[in-house]
């Protein structure tokens, strides 16, 4: 089979990476891709980077395994903390992670050059969301903050209650205050894009909410055009999931996430396996 022909791995650490696999499908429909959720060890955002590293590694080694022909970490902590560990190991593929076209996303879109970032305290301790905005554009001001909740919150599928809407006053009332306040958001977790219309309803419009999917799906199709990696004009695309714990759970929420329905029986179950020779 042509290396062409192969899907695209994609991975995250529970199910919300499934945001960035639904804007991959819409904007490369002919792509096959995979899809594994390490639902066994979520949220990845409270462990040190030792164990990221290790865990992305992991499974990264089970996509690999599946002959996959690019992969994308749709996971803010692992783009944070291993992107470096898993080209290392897993060279020559082609990999690509969600931070990088967030961060750019949110320099173009910023007026006045306050940004706000919320993310799991694995992506805000490292700073790298702070790193690469200030990359793209070195006279940024970036707040961050840690939003651990969210991610509890979004796994059990609550998404626009009473409860997301204190949580969120509680994480961002004093990050978006008085004259400085940033005019910009950048949702550093794949989990917190189903948390935007309230987060909109509470900032208002003079907030702009950015979403790292859709720049990371053209990010994808700039990577694979670059490779001569597209599907052939005729491929019909598809995907399929797996995860490491959960099948029922991981239907259930998501197909929030998805925007689609998801059966249990189309969740494949994996073990975890040791790091890839």
């Amino acid at each position: 089979m042509p290396v062409s022909d192969a899907a695209i791995g994609v991975f995250d650490s529970g199910v919300g990476g499934l945001t960035v696999l639904r804007s991959l499908r819409e904007r490369l429909p002919r792509e096959r891709f995979v899809y594994l959720g390490d639902t066994a060890r979520l949220p990845y955002g409270t462990k040190s980077p030792e164990s990221i590293r290790r865990y992305s590694i992991q499974a990264a080694g089970i996509l690999r395994a599946r002959g996959i022909k690019c992969l994308v970490v749709a996971c803010n902590t692992a783009s944070a903390v291993a992107l470096e560990a898993l080209r290392e190991r897993f060279a020559p593929l082609p990999l690509l992670g969600v931070l990088e076209p967030g961060a750019i996303a949110a320099c173009r879109a910023t007026r006045n050059g306050r940004i706000a970032v919320i993310a799991t305290e694995g992506t805000v301790r490292g700073g790298a969301y702070q790193a690469a905005i200030r990359r793209c554009r070195p006279d940024a001001q970036v707040l961050a903050r840690a939003c651990p909740l969210f991610v509890a919150l979004a796994e059990e599928g609550w998404t626009d209650d009473g409860i997301v809407e204190a949580v969120a006053h509680r994480y961002l009332d004093g990050l978006f205050h008085g004259d400085q306040a940033p005019d910009t958001l950048v949702l550093g977790c794949t989990h917190f894009p189903v948390f935007a219309p309230v987060l909109a309803r509470l900032l208002g419009p003079g907030v702009t909410i950015v979403d790292s999917a859709g720049t990371t799906a053209e990010a994808l199709a700039a990577l694979l055009a670059g490779r001569g990696l597209q599907a052939a004009a005729t491929a019909t695309g598809g995907f399929s999931l797996l995860a490491t714990d959960g099948a029922e759970r991981f239907a259930r929420v998501g197909s929030v996430f998805l925007g689609r329905a998801v059966a249990a029986a189309d969740v494949e179950l994996v073990d975890i396996a040791p790091p890839a020779a």
